[in-house]
């Protein structure tokens, strides 16, 4: 299913708009008056401008054809409006509307169902945020931009069937600055639903890493046999909303959707080779990993680097217990590692730089690990607290090494401003950052999993 008319249309009707600051029609008609190249026809029978712009009292108006139509209008008005719709010409619309299924009106639903089969329109929602697309200049989001920060234009795209939570998660994102290239709130997927997004961001150049958020799915075989094309290109995290009974009620209420067994969800997960996150805590974590690491593993053994001792200990204790593999460094790497360091340092795994450690000693200790045939990825943790880590240079030398593209390097980093500082000049130098020992071990083992499997 071709579905780029949703993320690069250039002559767009929003029908709703209002002159109201705050209401939906307004938020969303500004949305595309700031910064945005793009023909914008706001539609209103009771108003004749918004915010400027000559206000259509029916789509059917504008002159030309408006390439998509966003919808935010009282529920009962939708079916008619998308008639209109169709009279024009226009095939793709966006109805941010709700007040269908999902409050147990499926009449409406219907209603709204054969219109849209009767002029063969396709449609995101509705009971939707709709979509936000970096790069093709589309935001419905009907949020604020004070209350909802955008991310930056970056290789993740987003799925989410609820649209609070993929709301929340795109705001703490872009403030975390990830990148993301497509975000999708599709509602009650009349008849555009999650399999479709997919499907369609499988083959999309600018998605690199796929989010799914999930409460149930429309067409289980379609949907397993869509991830299972997909994940094999393209790595795709899932989190399952409605895993227990009283998730599963709060999910027929909330997008009319019926969850299912999460047991039979996350076997299909995983026959598919979708990366399953349990909490959403993982999916930054897994998120930050595929983003970032550039380098297909050759293998699990891990190899760590600390100027911390107790830090290097939690880092194995990871490795252990999520059953991945401390490598063993070889006889002569170690032996000649041993002669560049001070004679207390601990080399081995972990190699340990000491509390003195300063930026030449990661170097030293990242070469014998990248040369090293034994070692198959390095956490390196670097606790800034010890006054010999410089922020930039330490950053220029992960970076150097990274660069490389011989080996997944995954870093971690604890403490207050500087440490945060230093975080994001890693990660901004193209590395993920972890704040803990275990979320990077975990976020390595999810990588190192999904390239087990393709």
């Amino acid at each position: 299913m071709n579905l780029d008319t949703f993320f690069r249309a250039d002559r767009i009707a929003v029908i709703g708009a209002s002159r109201e600051e705050g209401k939906v029609g307004n938020v969303v008609f500004k949305n595309f008056l700031e910064g945005f190249d793009k023909e914008v026809f706001p539609v209103n029978p009771n108003a004749d401008e918004v915010l400027g712009y000559k206000c259509y009292k029916s789509v059917r108006d504008i002159p030309g054809k408006p390439e998509l139509a966003i919808i935010c209008i009282p529920a009962k008005f939708v079916p008619g409006a998308v008639i209109e719709c169709g009279k024009k010409g226009i095939r793709h619309v966006i109805i941010i509307s709700a007040g269908f299924k999902e409050v147990g009106n499926d009449r409406l639903e219907k209603d709204l169902f054969n219109a849209l089969k009767k002029y063969d329109i396709k449609c995101i929602g509705p009971n939707c945020l709709g979509v936000y697309a970096s790069r093709g200049h589309i935001d419905t989001l009907f949020l604020p931009k004070n209350r909802l920060k955008r991310p930056k234009a970056g290789v993740i795209s987003f799925v989410s069937q609820s649209g609070a939570s993929g709301s929340a998660i795109l705001d703490l994102a872009a403030e975390e600055g990830f990148g993301f290239a497509k975000f999708i709130s599709y509602g009650n997927a009349i008849n555009v639903d999650e399999s479709d997004l997919i499907e369609y961001l499988g083959n999309d150049a600018d998605t690199k890493v796929i989010c799914l958020y999930v409460e149930g799915v429309k067409d289980g075989r379609k949907f397993l046999e869509t991830c299972k094309k997909v994940a094999a290109k393209k790595p795709v995290i899932a989190i399952k909303g409605g895993i227990t009974d009283a998730g599963k009620k709060a999910a027929l209420s909330h997008t009319g959707s019926l969850a299912g067994s999460a047991e039979v969800y996350f076997g299909a997960f995983k026959q598919a080779g979708v990366t399953i996150a349990h909490t959403l805590e993982e999916v930054f974590d897994y998120m930050k990993v595929f983003e970032k690491v550039q380098v297909r593993p050759k293998g699990r053994k891990i190899q760590v680097i600390t100027n911390g001792g107790g830090f290097g200990i939690l880092c194995s204790d990871a490795v252990a217990g999520l059953g991945l593999e401390m490598s063993e460094m070889s006889s002569a790497v170690k032996n000649s590692l041993k002669k560049k360091l001070p004679s207390i340092a601990a080399v081995g795994n972990p190699v340990d730089l000491l509390g003195d450690a300063t930026t030449e000693r990661y170097r030293l200790a990242l070469d014998a690990c990248i040369k090293d045939k034994n070692v198959d990825v390095i956490v390196a943790v670097v606790l800034s607290q010890t006054p010999l880590i410089e922020k930039e240079i330490i950053t220029d030398v992960l970076e150097e090494f990274n660069n490389r593209k011989k080996k997944p390097i995954v870093t971690v980093t604890t403490g207050s401003e500087f440490s945060e500082k230093l975080k994001q000049e890693i990660e901004d130098s193209g590395l993920p950052c972890f704040r803990f020992p275990f979320n990077a071990v975990r976020a390595v083992k999810a990588y190192l999993e999904y390239y087990k499997k393709i």
